[in-house]
């Protein structure tokens, strides 16, 4: 009998930007944490996936995506743009083994890294397949927006999802809960890193 063969595996890094971590203009409370977390795990952890990458909210000109008056929800304050100390990884976050980033959002708005490109212009989807990755853990910020999208997109295109729940944060605790919740129903594991 042939031995079967472990499944691919890939790890995204959601967004684990200064302007979403503590301090920054769309700050979540824990980020930073959440930084040192994943390059913890990394260290420890990275040998056992085939593919490390990283996505970036990475903003020109968004339109309405930007606002002086934001709802939170469809509207935001000013964030991530291109060239801002916002826009850079977490120091903690350190980016030494990352294969590849992906940057979303330049011209309008972007939750998923699966709408993100990297500097060759080739998309998440078309980099994890032509790795021949099968499963995809999630970790980054924030629970309840990007890493939702990016998880609920790697099951559209396939993939198996797992979120590691101990290197992620959320905005709001209620729609924390309620992406987890929504991403469990969709087949997503849900699991700790540590």
């Amino acid at each position: 009998m042939a031995p079967v063969e472990a499944q691919k595996r890939a790890l995204v890094i959601v967004d684990v930007q200064n302007d979403f971590c503590e301090g920054g203009a769309l700050g979540v409370e824990g980020g930073g944490e959440v930084a040192r977390r994943v390059t913890d795990y990394v260290a420890e952890h990275g040998d056992e996936y085939d593919l490390i990458v990283a996505s970036r909210d990475y903003h020109l000109e968004p339109g309405a995506h930007f606002s002086d008056d934001p709802d939170f929800r469809d509207s935001w304050p000013r964030h991530c743009v291109v060239g801002t100390p916002g826009a850079e990884f977490h120091p903690d976050f350190k980016a030494a083994r990352i294969d590849d980033v992906f940057s979303k959002g330049a011209y309008s708005a972007a939750y998923s890294a699966f709408e993100a490109v990297d500097d060759d212009g080739r998309t998440l989807e078309q980099v994890l397949k032509e790795r021949g990755i099968e499963v995809v853990d999630l970790v980054g910020l924030a629970t309840d927006y990007c890493v939702r999208s990016t998880t609920l997109d790697a099951l559209r295109a396939g993939f198996s999802a797992r979120v590691l729940t101990d290197m992620a944060a959320g905005v709001d605790p209620d729609t924390t809960a309620a992406a987890l919740d929504e991403m469990a129903a969709a087949g997503v594991e849900l699991v700790r890193g540590f």
